[in-house]
């Protein structure tokens, strides 16, 4: 078995036996790595804490037909605003799940390891009720599911005076008053959500909770479900609260 090197986030755990774990990690450098962290719920485990979602970490591990193991954690970030405060922890698990979701296992992605440890800094120093749906949008133009919405996807016009109303989700992009179908979508939440696109992350961020917020939030999550097929479980737990 190969001994190698890489920093991750820990997106997920299983328990495995009576004292150990599986651990599902997106690497820097490997992508999704699934990992056994042996006696890790002992009291006495060296390093149980860190292995636990939201964890950020280098790691050293030994590589496993199936499984690779555990042989030395450090933390890299603690994100302690975050594991104090439930809400903020609520949200990471949104971006966890999301990231769970698109990562494959041997496949590198170190932009999605890169998107995940900008959100959870940018979490654990500011709670904005922005920025779940804005991660989710852009890990979305990442993945090449970004939406267009500056011109009607339907009638293919793209005049700056052109009325678009509303979000066509199967086609994946604004409509005018015209050819209305789809999600009816507000000036503002249209406004944001170019803002996200368009390089203008750190002014959204500052957003206050609200009408618009809620609706980019709720139009984002309908975006990730259909494009990724798969529900966000966490979001909608989150809805509950």
């Amino acid at each position: 078995m190969a001994l190698y090197r890489d920093r991750g986030i820990v997106l997920r755990t299983y328990k495995l036996g009576e004292a150990d774990r599986i651990v599902s990690i997106i690497t820097e450098e490997r992508g999704k790595v699934r990992a056994v962290a042996k006696g890790v719920r002992k009291t006495k485990s060296r390093f149980g804490g860190r292995l636990e979602p939201t964890g950020h970490l280098a790691l050293q591990l030994y590589e496993g037909r199936e499984l690779d193991i555990v042989t030395q954690v450090e933390s890299i970030q603690a994100y302690r605003h975050i594991r104090e405060d439930l809400d903020r922890l609520s949200k990471a698990i949104v971006l966890l799940e999301a990231v769970d979701h698109l990562a494959h296992e041997g496949s590198p992605a170190p932009h999605l390891y890169r998107m995940l440890a900008g959100a959870l800094a940018e979490l654990d120093r500011s709670d904005s009720a922005m920025l779940v749906p804005a991660f989710l949008l852009k890990l979305l133009a990442a993945e090449g599911f970004g939406p267009d919405l500056d011109v009607c996807v339907v009638g293919g016009k793209a005049d700056a005076d052109l009325d678009l109303v509303a979000l066509d989700i199967d086609r994946n992009g604004a409509v005018c008053i015209e050819h209305r179908r789809g999600v009816p979508v507000s000036t503002e939440a249209f406004a944001v959500m170019r803002a996200v696109m368009g390089g203008g992350l750190k002014d959204v961020l500052d957003v206050a909770e609200g009408p618009v917020t809620h609706e980019v939030d709720a139009l984002v999550g309908r975006m990730y479900e259909h494009h990724v097929e798969r529900r966000l479980r966490s979001a909608h737990v989150l809805d509950r609260a």
